[in-house]
C-alpha cells in the first residue's frame, strides 16, 4: 500500500509527499514534471528501489499539482523550486542526497544546486526541460497565442490528450529561473536519458544540461525508440543501472 503523507508549508497550504527513511544517511529525490504528480510509474519505481537498497527515499507534488493545495494557475519555477527547497529542509535534512528530476522536475532539480550544493551527490535527467517556458513555448507561440497571453494574463494549449493551463506570469517567472548559462564545478556523476521519439523537448537539452556541468563526470543515454516520459521498464532498469554507479560512487 502506498502511503502518501502531508506537510504544512503554511496555515492554509500542504504538500502530499511519499518517502521512506533508513540509516544509511544517503536519500534519492525524485522531482516530477509539469502538472504531473507522485502516482506515476517512475516515482513508485524510484522508491521501490530505493526501499529494496535501504536508501532514503523522497517524492512531492508541487503546489498545484497532483493532491498538494494550491491553484495551478498560480503556480511557477520560482515558488515550485521554493517548494523543493523546504520540503528537502524538512525531511532530507543534512543526509546528502541524489536528485532525479523528470522533465521540468530536472530544471527544478538544477535551481536546487543554488541551496544544497554540498549535499547533493549526483544529478539525473530524465527528459530534461530546462527554460522550456521561455524556449520551447513562449518562443514557439503565435502570435494569436502571445496577444491572448498578454491580454488576458492565460491561455490553454492542448498537447495530445492534454491541456494545460500557461499564464502570463508562469512565463515571466520562467525568465527569471535561467540555468543553462550558469556553470556547476561539482565532481560528481551527472547522467542525462533522453528518448530519440521525444515530440516535447528535443534531445539537445539533455545536452546542454551536461554542458553546466564542466567538472563532472557525465554520460547522455539516447532511448532509440524512447519517448518524452521514458516511464516504461526497459528505459527505467536501464536508469537504474546508471543510479547503481552513481550510488558506488558515493559510497
Amino acid at each position: 500500500m502506498k502511503k502518501y503523507k502531508y506537510i504544512k508549508i503554511s496555515r492554509s497550504k500542504k504538500l502530499r509527499y511519499i518517502d521512506n527513511y533508513f540509516d544509511k544517511k544517503l536519500y534519492l529525490i525524485f522531482l516530477p514534471g509539469f502538472m504531473s504528480d507522485i502516482e506515476g510509474k517512475k516515482p513508485q519505481f524510484f522508491k521501490s528501489f530505493a526501499k529494496k537498497n535501504k536508501l532514503g527515499f523522497l517524492a512531492l507534488e508541487y503546489l498545484g499539482h497532483g493532491k498538494s493545495s494550491g491553484e495551478f494557475i498560480k503556480g511557477n519555477i520560482s515558488l515550485w523550486t521554493n517548494n523543493v527547497r523546504f520540503i528537502i529542509k524538512k525531511i532530507v535534512k543534512k543526509n546528502n542526497f541524489i536528485l532525479i528530476g523528470s522533465s521540468m522536475g530536472a530544471w527544478i532539480g538544477l535551481n536546487q544546486f543554488r541551496y544544497f550544493k554540498n549535499q547533493i551527490k549526483g544529478f539525473i535527467g530524465i527528459g530534461s526541460a530546462p527554460e522550456f517556458l521561455t524556449r520551447l513555448m513562449w518562443n514557439k507561440f503565435p502570435k494569436k497565442i502571445k496577444q491572448e497571453i498578454t491580454k488576458k494574463g492565460i491561455t490553454t494549449i492542448e498537447s495530445g490528450q492534454y491541456k494545460y493551463p500557461i499564464t502570463l506570469q508562469l512565463i515571466k517567472d520562467g525568465r527569471k529561473n535561467k540555468v543553462l548559462s550558469k556553470r556547476i564545478s561539482l565532481k560528481i556523476h551527472v547522467a542525462m536519458f533522453h528518448g530519440k521519439k521525444d515530440e516535447v523537448v528535443p534531445i539537445v537539452y539533455s545536452k546542454k544540461v551536461l554542458k553546466i556541468f564542466n567538472k563532472a563526470k557525465k554520460r547522455l543515454v539516447i532511448f532509440s525508440k524512447g519517448d518524452h516520459s521514458l516511464s516504461d521498464t526497459r528505459s527505467l532498469n536501464v536508469i537504474k543501472k546508471y543510479l547503481i554507479k552513481i550510488i558506488k560512487y558515493v559510497d
